[in-house]
């Protein structure tokens, strides 16, 4: 599915790897400085505890993350297709924004109760009162980042593109 979306439209294709690479790069950079330069103490970071712990950076970022990448793509997809500059053609309900808060919601919400929920069996897992690198949990929240960037930019497409599409006359 994800080969013939990017091979089908030259114009799409450009467009999906300009978006990608405005996203990739400044979400991994960021989230990889905020988290390295606001830890006190680098040798021992909590995953819920303290006042900066790790999922005070985590969890905001594995909801919002994809909620606005999600939404992102999919409201400029629509107006490059509505705009006529594209081959792709597009369900009527992706120009509601009901529909792109929707799917927006959904991958958020999915992404932040995956996000928790490893966390909290990573906590349930480890000794008490034991402490991560600092720089070790930096690093892993751009990759982190990075992934849900790359996941994020071509789930809603897949999704959309796989809809039924109006018939063409």
């Amino acid at each position: 599915m994800f080969r013939n979306l990017l091979t089908a439209d030259l114009v799409f294709r450009k467009f999906f790897r300009k978006k990608l690479l405005s996203y990739i790069v400044p979400n991994v950079f960021f989230n990889t400085c905020v988290p390295y330069f606001s830890f006190k103490n680098m040798e021992s970071v909590y995953l819920f505890q303290g006042e900066l712990c790790f999922a005070r950076f985590l969890l905001p970022m594995a909801f919002f993350l994809p909620f606005i990448i999600t939404f992102d793509i999919l409201k400029k997809t629509a107006v490059l297709a509505g705009a006529g500059k594209t081959s792709l053609v597009l369900p009527v309900e992706i120009n509601a924004n009901k529909f792109l808060f929707k799917k927006a919601f959904i991958n958020g919400g999915i992404s932040l109760a995956f996000a928790f929920l490893v966390s909290l069996f990573v906590q349930l897992c480890i000794p008490g009162q034991y402490g991560f690198n600092g720089t070790f949990l930096s690093v892993l929240m751009g990759l982190l980042a990075g992934v849900l960037t790359i996941v994020f930019a071509f789930i809603p497409l897949k999704t959309v593109l796989s809809r039924p599409r109006p018939s063409s006359l």
